[in-house]
Parts: structure tokens; sequence; C-alpha cells
């Protein structure tokens, strides 16, 4: 795991783990063993440490800290942080890639640290709802001072090369060869006074600077507690010698470990990544090279889409039927860009080449050199039906035909076609070229290469692809249809617009319900959410009086709320008299509803659908389900899903409310999932059962 070389009279000593030389299990003691040996070298006047491969030290090893031997690994990676600063010798860091999490606490352990032009270095453990817990908190502050170490550890963003070096968290920058010039900085520095991170004095903190800290992690972190202890962690190191502040460090970190924050947000890392197997889909299955793309369609959906193509490298044709549709469509694909050009996020060279790959059009010229064609009309069969037919007929053998449906039936739109096995879908979300998820539905008779083709592009795009059956809504659509039937039936029943949407936005939802469809547009929610055979099951009322006055949300200004210029939302007063003149017509009695309640109507609905979803089929594992949801439709991660919000309250309690509600409206829209009453039952949990 470490190699062990001469240099003259420097020990070099290189981290052999790959693919990232993670600090799995034995990689830090080795490391320490090595320290120690290069210490009783006597030919060994310094010590370097370099990664091998394509980057320092990645961090630590995530599987080890849902294990229950948590504890002694941490210890384990504490020691040789400490090992490494108590050298008898100086250590230098030599850093390329990136130095992250675990990683970066090893080279503050160090001596000095030098570093590639191209590197970056970062805390971000918060992701995984801990905080730095092998020195971290503690040793960074002393090089760059509480505000930016107090910055890096709360929010967990990686800073590059040249600021790392602004910051004092790096000693040098090697331009060239980093393995050469490390070992020619650790000459320079055999023999001096080791200048240990412990001895380093460090600045008060400022209590203005502690305060707006955690009043920036309160709102861009809403709900999570990690960020605050790490803030609390490192202003500890203003006040503490180095020993004391690593143990209070060590029991803050523990804590953390310990809780359901840092569980829910564990599982979601690896959920995505085991979004990525599909059962039944050959290892050895190789994907369809998408060399260009072709896109029918540059409305909203189809513009994001072509972007996302366009960000990953891939020429896009967007095809419009009239030019006034297209020169909507390229103008806001143009705005998109110009906004990231203005905040920052993007160069204008950046922007000019991702365009340049955008080929705008009023025909199909070009389609037939396609190797991916997605066709991103209106949600309609009988128009998408339309295109595929004329797809069918320009498109060459080989492509691959994907259709951008949120909830309609996969195989009748194949069936249109001479080639059904190379039709998938590609369910985008709004905006496409921001938004994370992608659900995957093959048909009854989708190639497994299409199928691995769909995968293979949704990473290239850096998004997250899940296989979803082919269901009307699939699953996501499928479940939000039950959550937002749920909202509305609440104020129908008393509960107030506002109360509602800010009941589910303190629950960690990015937004309300009603706030969402006004968002979304209540003509489309109304499209999408009318799902077949609901004949005799109560329906929501309100919406389809929205729609027919013209109230569609935010894109008329008025909808379940009011909205200015800005897009800012206010009470609608006319919207409030509609629902209780509709919900007195309808003879229902008005009450008042707490939050608990509008929480557990809308959350539970989803877990209840859910679990419909899984014992059908239509997802593979209830981990797939919350990588839908927290990708997709703004559930706090922090929750992890809402499968794992179910597990992590109990199954008797969710079933318990459940009944309740069964009780009170009705088996038709209450009647417990089969699945979720068998492992309430069993003792089980919808994670035990579907890994």
């Amino acid at each position: 795991m470490i190699t062990y070389q001469h240099e003259q009279d420097v020990a070099v000593l290189t981290v052999e783990n790959p693919p990232v030389n993670a600090l799995s299990p034995g990689v830090a003691e080795a490391l320490q063993a090595a320290i120690e040996k290069a210490n009783a070298d006597a030919e060994v006047r310094a010590i370097m440490v370099i990664g091998g491969g394509r980057t320092f030290i990645a961090g630590a090893d995530v599987n080890e800290f849902g294990k229950p031997s948590a504890a002694q690994y941490v210890a384990k990676l504490r020691a040789c942080a400490n090992a490494i600063e108590n050298s008898a010798k100086p250590v230098v860091m030599a850093i390329h890639g990136a130095a992250l999490g675990g990683g970066l606490e090893v080279a503050l352990a160090g001596h000095y640290r030098v570093i590639a032009p191209g590197a970056q270095v970062g805390q971000p453990e918060v992701k995984l709802g801990l905080i730095p817990g092998m020195g971290g908190t503690q040793r960074l502050p002393r090089l760059a001072g509480v505000a930016k170490a107090a910055e890096m550890c709360a929010f967990g963003v990686p800073v590059k090369a040249k600021e790392a070096l602004a910051a004092g968290i790096v000693d040098q920058i090697v331009e060239g060869d980093l393995r050469a010039g490390a070992i020619a900085f650790a000459q320079t520095v055999a023999g001096k006074p080791i200048p240990r991170t412990r001895d380093r004095k460090i600045a008060a903190a400022e209590p203005a600077v502690v305060a707006a800290l955690l009043d920036q992690a309160r709102k861009k972190m809403r709900g999570q507690n990690a960020p605050l202890v790490a803030i609390a962690a490192v202003e500890a190191a203003a006040r503490l010698p180095l020993d004391a502040g690593l143990a209070e460090e060590a029991e803050k970190f523990d804590a953390v470990l310990r809780s359901t924050e840092s569980k829910a947000l564990i599982y979601s890392f690896f959920s995505e990544r085991a979004a990525a197997k599909i059962a039944g889909l050959p290892a050895e299955t190789v994907p369809y090279e998408i060399r260009g793309a072709a896109i029918v369609g540059a409305g909203t959906m189809g513009g994001g889409i072509a972007m996302a193509l366009a960000n990953a490298g891939i020429p896009v044709r967007l095809k419009e039927t009239t030019e006034e549709t297209l020169g909507r469509g390229v103008n806001n694909i143009h705005r998109n860009y110009a906004s990231a050009v203005t905040s920052g996020r993007m160069s204008q060279e950046a922007m000019d080449q991702k365009l340049a790959l955008i080929t705008p059009q009023l025909t199909y010229d070009g389609f037939a050199q396609a190797d991916l064609i997605i066709e991103a009309v209106f949600e309609n069969l009988g128009v998408k039906q339309s295109v595929f037919r004329e797809l069918d007929g320009v498109a060459k053998a080989g492509c691959v035909l994907a259709t951008n449906t949120s909830s309609l039936d996969i195989d009748k739109i194949a069936a249109v076609t001479r080639r059904a096995d190379m039709v998938i879908g590609v369910h985008f979300f709004s905006p496409a070229h921001v938004m994370r998820l992608v659900e995957i539905v093959p048909g009854k008779t989708t190639r497994p290469e299409v199928l691995a083709t769909a995968l293979a592009l949704t990473k290239k795009l850096g998004k997250a692809g899940v296989r979803a059956g082919n269901c009307h809504g699939f699953i996501g659509n499928r479940m939000i249809n039950v959550y937002g039937r749920e909202a509305q039936f609440l104020v129908e029943e008393g509960a107030t617009v506002e109360q509602v949407n800010q009941a589910l936005y303190d629950f960690g939802m990015a937004m309300g319900p009603l706030a969402m469809f006004d968002l979304v547009g209540n003509d489309v929610v109304l499209n999408i959410t009318a799902a077949p055979g609901a004949g005799g099951i109560r329906q929501p009322i309100v919406l389809p009086k929205l729609c027919s006055l013209g109230r569609l949300g935010q894109k008329s200004g008025r909808g379940w709320s009011s909205y200015d210029a800005k897009r800012k939302a206010s009470p609608d007063a006319e919207t409030a008299a509609l629902i209780r003149s509709t919900a007195a017509e309808a003879g229902i009695i008005q009450r008042e509803i707490s939050s608990e309640e509008i929480i557990d109507r809308c959350v539970l609905a989803l877990v209840n659908e859910g679990a419909r979803v899984l014992e059908e089929g239509m997802a593979q594992r209830a981990s797939d389900i919350d990588v839908v949801y927290l990708t997709g439709y703004g559930f706090p991660a922090w929750r992890g899903g809402p499968m794992f919000y179910a597990d992590t309250i109990g199954l008797p309690k969710v079933l318990g409310r459940i009944r309740e509600f069964e009780a009170r409206h009705g088996s038709s829209l209450w009647n417990p999932a089969p699945l979720l009453q068998r492992l309430e039952e069993a003792g089980q949990t919808f994670t035990q059962a579907l890994p």
C-alpha cells in the first residue's frame, strides 16, 4: 500500500491504493509504519509523501463509517495523523489531483505542503453529515485562519491550488514534475527547525464572523446539523491547545457519526451508485457510442436537454416546426448560458464553444447521421407517436430513439416504429441542464445495448440515471400524484395554501407542493396527474377550476398564490375564497389542521405508493426510489429519501398512521400497501428487504 524509496537523503513514500488512494483499512497503518521507518533510517534527512496514480489521497473509506468497527477505524486514522505531525524529520506532502477529507487531513499533519497547479484540496465531510475527524477542524484554522477553515469545513467546497496557496494551506505550487519538485523542496528544509502545525499561532475567532457563518450555514444547508457542528469545532481551535481541540473534535465527530443525518447522507451516497446496477443487464453489455445527437422540440425540455448534451461535448441538432418557436428556444439557451457567464460560473469562451455544438433547424437535415435522437415534444401520446413515425423514416439503423415522456406508455410510442427494440424512455427533469435526475424506462423489447447506452449517457452528462418500470408516471410522477393529491385535499379540508407549503418546506422539501405546482404550471400538473382508472375515487376539485380561470401559476402571475414581476409569492385572497366556496359546494366541512398532519399525509402517501411501486417491480430497490426523490423532487438528502425516512421513524408508526388515515378518509385512498404490511409484521425495513 505504501512504497518506500530513497532519493538521496529523502525517503519517498508513495500511497498505492488505486483508483483514488482512499484511506481504506490498512493504508493509514502502513503510512504510519513508513513514517516510523524513515525516522529510524540514518540515511534519511527528510520525508516526502505522494500519491500514486492520478491523485494524492481522495479521502477516507466511506464504507467503513457504517460498520460497528467505525470507531476503531477512525482511531487509526487519527493515530497516523499524529505520528506524521510528531515526526522528528520534516515531512513534505506532495499534492496532485485531490486531497479531500481525510486526504487533506493527512496533508495538514505534515510540516510542509507543495501542490501541482491543477490540484485541489477540501473538507467535504458535511456532505455525508460528518465533520473532519482526524484533525481537520484543528489544523486547518492554524494554517488558513478560522474564517476560511470554517467556511471549508461547513460547506465542503474544495479550493484550487492558487487559492490554497493564498490561504496558507500549502507552501508552494510546483510547476512541472511534482515528484522531483517535492524532493527538491524536501532537501531544502532538511535539517531546519520543523514548523509543526500544532505550534502555529491562531487568531481568536471574531464573534461576528462566526455568527455570519452560522447564519449562512442555516440558510444554505437548511435543516442540517453537521455544518453548525463543524463551525463550532473550528471555533474551538482558536481557544484550545491542539490536543484539547483534537479531543473536542473527536467527541463532536463521534456524535455526528451516530446521527440519523449522517446515516441518511451516507445511504444516499451509496444509493446513487447502486442505481447504476441494473438487474438482468449483463456486465459485459457494450453501449453504443454517441458521437452526435438530435432533438425534436426546442421548448423548455428540448432546449435544456440540448444544453446538457453540449455541456458534455456532444454535438446536437435541435429541431422545431416554426421559426418563432425555434427562435424562442434558442433565445432561452443563450439566456441560460449568458446567466452562467455573468455569475462567473462559465467563461465567455466556454459559452461560445457550447453554443457552437448546438445546431438549430426546422428540418430533419442531418438526423440520419445522429447516433441518438431524443423526442421532447408536448406530453400527448398521439403527438409523440406522430413524431416517432417520422423518426423511423429518417434515423439510421442502430440509432437509439428516446422519448422524454414523463408518464406515457413507452411500448405504445415504440409500437408505431419498425424498431421497437431501439426505443427507450429518458425522462429528464426541468431544467434539464441543471436537474440531475433521469428516469430510464425500457420497453418490453428494448435491447440491452440500448439500456446500457442510456445509462452510459446519463453518467457522461453527470446525471443520476435510475431505471424505472413502464407504468403511468414511472416512479417519480406516479408517486408525486398522491403527494400532490393530499396537499390539495388538505386545503379543501381547511388548511391554507401557505400552511401546507410552509409545513413541507420546514420538513426540508425544496419547496411546498402547491408552490411546486405553480412553478411547473397547474395545467401541466392537471395533465400528468390525471391517472387512468381513477373513476369513483375522490379527486381534487380546486385545481381544475384554477386552470379554467387561467390561474396557471407563475407563468400567468396567479395560481395557488399570487406572483409579482420577480415571481415572489404572496397569499391570493381570491384563490382562498375559491377554495372555501368549492369545498362548501362539495359538502366538505373545513377544520383546523396541524402541520404534523400535513407532513404525515403528504409524505406517508409517498411512502405507501412507493411500497406499491416496489412490489410491482416498477423500481428495482427502495434506494432507487429515494434517489429519484433526492435528485429530482427536492426531498431533503439529510432525511435519505421517502423510503429511508419511513425506516427511520419505524414502519409500525408508518403503518399505524396510514391506518388512521384509512379509517378517516377511506380505503380507496389509504389502503396500506401489502409490502408495507408484510415488512412491518416481519420486523423488517424497506432498505433491509431490498438493498
